[in-house]
């Protein structure tokens, strides 16, 4: 079982089309961004080194932790809403079962989509149009972030209803790091039998979701 390394992945050039270099993350640092820019995706291919951090986490998962995997363009169902082109979906489930699930998509965009959970999907890139001015390395860290936030048991779902966001979501802080979050939307946007059996789990969990199981050091690789 080896520590967590991000791939490296080559730096590229991007240039726009004036044939200027564009230097994504700082390309409105004087201002705004023009309004058709909110419209427009330039160099989306940008964002292809994201399979590759997501190729690797899933491989780190499934040599470190008791987890069943489900390999399966399918397992994308998951996600609250199906994008129009995967690539691959990977659902990685802990042997225990008051840890919470993953599910890894792979778009053509190319991006990543992580269902966290029960209820919660994270986009990598969040958006990937010219005005949010994402870099890949950003959106690299911030799928890192969640993945393990869910993995050490620092990730917890609840659904309250009556609440203008009744389903919610928090992460905990890695000890004395950054990274705490939270977030919600309204359960009307749910399937109403999902939103039931996920209620019905995460009622049992007042505390969040619990880490994964690590897995016997000699254990037979599945």
């Amino acid at each position: 079982m080896s520590a967590y390394v991000r791939p490296t992945v080559p730096d590229a050039v991007y240039r726009d089309d004036d044939g200027r270099v564009v230097h994504y993350g700082e390309r409105w640092a004087d201002g705004g961004p023009p309004e058709d820019a909110y419209s427009r995706v330039s160099h989306p291919e940008r964002f292809a080194p994201l399979h590759a951090v997501a190729e690797t986490l899933l491989a780190h998962l499934r040599s470190t932790y008791d987890v069943a995997v489900e390999d399966d363009v399918s397992v994308a169902d998951d996600l609250r809403s199906r994008p129009r082109e995967v690539l691959r979906a990977v659902r990685l489930t802990p042997a225990d079962p008051d840890a919470a699930p993953l599910v890894v998509v792979f778009t053509s965009f190319p991006g990543v989509i992580v269902r966290a959970g029960l209820l919660h999907d994270f986009p990598f890139p969040i958006c990937g149009c010219d005005a949010c001015d994402e870099r890949w390395d950003d959106q690299a860290g911030q799928l890192e972030a969640q993945v393990f936030a869910v993995v050490e048991g620092r990730y917890r779902e609840r659904v309250r209803p009556n609440r203008d966001l009744d389903v919610e979501y928090s992460i905990a802080a890695a000890g004395d790091a950054g990274g705490a979050a939270s977030g919600g939307t309204r359960g009307e946007f749910f399937p109403p039998d999902r939103l039931d059996a996920a209620r019905e789990t995460l009622d049992r969990l007042p505390h969040g979701w619990r880490a994964w199981p690590r897995r016997d050091a000699a254990a037979v690789d599945r």
